[in-house]
């Protein structure tokens, strides 16, 4: 895993790709190339790079709230999947959390996406809500780091 490289998005190539990876993992919430951008302009988006090779993308929502919530997000392809690539985005992601002075952090999974639940849970999430967004079918479910459950954070 030597050769990963996990790069700030920061032009419209490298927005495509992470729109790209963003599809492929949750397409019930895909999005234009419009919408990626207004995306960037309030988050942090990475992708992460075997060599030259696209492997996944990650985001990470600024603190929000007295309890300074920032959220979490890594996604790898799916043929890149069990090789380290997601723990290295989630770290990545964390550390940038909480440079920005996140307090709490947590993550949002599409349901049916039982590989990336077990990822978070490994990773120390915990569910705390599930949820069908208005018009929707699709079921989401928000986690939470269970260090970060308790309180006086």
């Amino acid at each position: 895993m030597t050769d990963l490289r996990i790069q700030a998005v920061d032009s419209d190539a490298t927005l495509e790709q992470w729109r790209h990876v963003h599809n492929v993992i949750v397409p019930p919430a895909a999005m234009s190339l419009d919408d990626a951008r207004e995306r960037r302009e309030r988050n942090r988006l990475e992708n992460a790079y075997l060599g030259d090779v696209l492997v996944g993308c990650s985001t990470v929502r600024p603190p929000v709230g007295e309890e300074g919530v920032a959220t979490v997000i890594a996604r790898v392809l799916p043929e890149f999947r069990r090789r380290g690539f997601g723990a290295a985005l989630y770290e990545n992601g964390l550390a940038h959390a909480r440079g920005l002075g996140a307090r709490v952090v947590e993550t949002c999974v599409l349901a049916v996406n039982v590989e990336g639940l077990r990822f978070a849970e490994r990773c120390g999430f915990v569910e705390i809500e599930r949820y069908v967004l208005d018009g929707e079918t699709e079921e989401w479910v928000d986690l939470r780091l269970a260090a970060d459950s308790g309180a006086g954070h």
